[in-house]
């Protein structure tokens, strides 16, 4: 099996939200009042074992590789968006830009949404029976 710099990629994100999302959950649990920041860790914390698992999926055919890339791809842009703005709401008092938040949570969507569609559409090899 070969691994493509942009699945690397990916995979290197997905742990980068999950270390992002231990780190707001510590932050949050600091600062009074922080429902925001404990809303974008729990976004991170759920997200990244996502993006690996479509990630993986796509890399052993069992969801078209391509739109297994995009899904995890959207996960990402939509958590810098949606979780990069409640951040900068609570530390900064101001948005990331206007409407981050709201275009985040639709990318988050769109995301879950090709990976379902990427999972019903083959990839071309199809993995191996065992048994």
């Amino acid at each position: 099996m070969r691994v493509s710099g942009l699945d690397r990629a990916l995979v290197a994100l997905a742990c980068l939200a999950g270390l992002l999302g231990v780190a707001l959950s510590a932050a949050a649990a600091h600062i009074p009042g922080a429902d925001s920041l404990k809303t974008a860790a729990q976004f991170l914390l759920f997200h990244a074992p996502a993006i690996l698992g479509l990630t993986g999926l796509g890399l052993v055919g069992l969801a078209r590789p391509a739109l297994a890339r995009g899904a995890a791809g959207l996960l990402v842009l939509g958590l810098l968006l949606f979780c990069g703005d409640l951040s900068v709401r609570t530390w900064l008092q101001q948005p990331l830009f206007p409407m981050a938040a709201p275009i985040g949570g639709f990318a988050l969507m769109g995301g879950w949404l090709l990976g379902a569609i990427g999972a019903l559409i083959p990839g071309r090899r199809s993995p191996r029976n065992v048994g």
